[in-house]
């Protein structure tokens, strides 16, 4: 991983439809300069409000991340924001006409596709870095999810879901490093039980 922060050379655009909203919507990844980090801007409403992605303004995690700032919700935010760390992109200004991105095909695929046929450019500035120096742990009792950070001298992350369903079992996976992220994980799809 570089230590110097990046961004997108030039705008992109897709459109597709909301996977809860069943509405069309309109995305545009924009360059940013250092520090921005990821930034939405609702322009289907007035004055254009900022959301930016940032843990204080993550609301709701039921079937999706939603983030929420005075009022003004952007759903379904996980499939755009995973496509970026993956990709390593530090800051860009993501322009959204609706409450939530297109679904494309329920991963990050076609994300990861549109950032990198732009290309994606060094900025002059470093990174700045969490140090984990002791384990964190998280648990929600209401869900059951839990989350447990160690400190490592390696990037890695471990995930395990099981959702006490014979069709899917108990699943796992691990990702070693960012880079295995566009190969072996944007191509996840999300996925839905029917009663």
């Amino acid at each position: 991983m570089s230590n110097l922060q990046t961004t997108i050379k030039r705008s992109i655009n897709l459109k597709g439809v909301g996977i809860h909203t069943g509405k069309d919507v309109s995305i545009t990844f924009k360059p940013a300069e250092e520090d921005v980090g990821y930034v939405f801007s609702r322009i289907d409403l007035p004055n254009k409000p900022l959301i930016r992605a940032l843990s204080e303004y993550v609301c709701e995690t039921q079937r999706g991340t939603t983030l929420e700032k005075d009022g003004v919700k952007l759903k379904t935010t996980e499939h755009v924001l995973a496509a970026l760390v993956g990709l390593e992109i530090d800051n860009i200004i993501i322009e959204i006409d609706g409450e939530e991105p297109p679904i494309m095909d329920g991963s990050s695929k076609f994300f990861v596709k549109a950032l990198e046929e732009v290309g994606i450019v060094k900025q002059s500035k470093l990174r700045s870095e969490f140090v984990i120096k002791d384990v964190i742990n998280f648990r929600d009792d209401e869900t059951g999810s839990e989350i447990t950070i160690i400190p490592a001298d390696n990037y890695q992350v471990t995930t395990m879901v099981n959702y006490e369903t014979k069709v899917l079992g108990t699943q796992n996976a691990t990702l070693n490093n960012l880079k295995e992220f566009k190969t072996d994980f944007a191509n996840a799809r999300t996925f839905s039980f029917f009663t």
